[in-house]
């Protein structure tokens, strides 16, 4: 049996700056203010900067936006590609009118609100000219193709472990969907019968 080249000892006292300068070369190069680099963007100088405000201009707002609970108000500049609309819309704006930040329920309702606004995305593209195709935009193809099981399987991925729910997230929903429609046709066609 080896030992172990590890014992147990009390830790060696930490050595001075002038021994750290001694046997490290350039070490302690930033502790005189007048080498280093970031001491001017220290220092609160607005002169120097070149800004000519205390405050940036705010920029207007076309329509409503949301802002945290926290702020009276909406910072200068903020973002205007995707204004909220429809129920997803609906359910974001309650998220921010009623729940803090640090609160669950805030996060959750984006959450909830991103969903909705991802199956009213599908239920569009069902009606449109050219609608999603499932099977070939997650990639199940290249599953078979470009050996995804064989770079999956004995490997030690982290993610085999959560892998037999991918089919389940990704076609659940259409399923679902596929299912409620069935049967709502199967009744309305029983409905017509007896009539």
């Amino acid at each position: 049996m080896t030992s172990t080249p590890y014992v147990a000892r009390t830790a060696s006292p930490a050595r001075t700056a002038e021994e750290l300068r001694a046997t490290i070369p350039g070490w302690g190069s930033d502790l005189d203010p007048a080498v280093r680099p970031q001491v001017p963007r220290e220092r609160f100088d607005p002169g120097a900067t070149g800004a000519h405000w205390t405050e940036p201009e705010r920029q207007q707002a076309m329509h409503h936006r949301e802002h945290s609970i926290e702020h009276a108000q909406l910072t200068p500049v903020f973002g205007t590609v995707a204004p909220l609309h429809g129920v997803s819309g609906r359910i974001r704006r309650i998220a921010y009118e009623r729940f803090s930040e640090g609160r669950a329920a805030h996060w959750l309702l984006l959450i909830l609100g991103d969903r909705v606004d991802a199956a009213g995305a599908r239920l569009r593209s069902l009606v449109s000219r050219r609608p999603d195709n499932p099977v070939t935009e997650t990639g199940v193809l290249a599953e078979f193709r470009r050996g995804g099981l064989r770079s999956r399987l004995g490997r030690g991925r982290v993610d085999g472990r959560h892998a037999w729910l991918d089919p389940l997230i990704v076609s659940g929903p259409a399923i679902l969907i596929g299912v409620v429609a069935w049967r709502v046709t199967r009744r309305l066609r029983r409905g017509r019968r007896t009539v």
